[in-house]
């Protein structure tokens, strides 16, 4: 199975920006269908971002649409968050997730992802 782990997060200020990664081992995720997760304390897990296989097809969450860009390179076996214009509600814990496909579909609950990160904190400071 493909074991994954997400770098990148950190304390930023309000309106910058941070790229979150996620490193695929074990597996090609060229297999798999993507998606960004996040939890936020107290709360509880949301859906961010999916990417389809190939990477063609995108879809976000209301919340971050038009400052969040997810992509993948799947030569580098990688997945990818670029966050613009962060935002205080932003801060959270982010997880990847990923779940094989054999198309090109978009999934977005958690529970159809069988495989996850560890998470990486990304923090906003006023």
């Amino acid at each position: 199975p493909v074991q994954l782990v997400e770098s990148g997060g950190g304390s930023v200020q309000a309106g910058g920006s941070l790229r979150l990664s996620c490193a695929a081992s074990g597996d090609t995720i060229s297999r798999y269908s993507m998606a960004w997760f996040r939890q936020a304390p107290g709360k509880q897990r949301e859906w961010v971002s999916s990417i389809s296989t190939g990477g063609a097809f995108t879809r976000y969450a209301d919340s971050v649409k038009g400052r969040f860009t997810i992509a993948r390179d799947n030569a580098k076996n990688t997945l990818y968050l670029q966050m613009n214009n962060l935002k205080p509600e932003d801060n959270a814990m982010y997880y990847c997730a990923g779940r094989i496909s054999f198309g090109s579909s978009l999934y977005l609950r958690d529970s159809d992802f069988a495989y996850w990160g560890q998470g990486t904190q990304v923090t906003l400071s006023s």
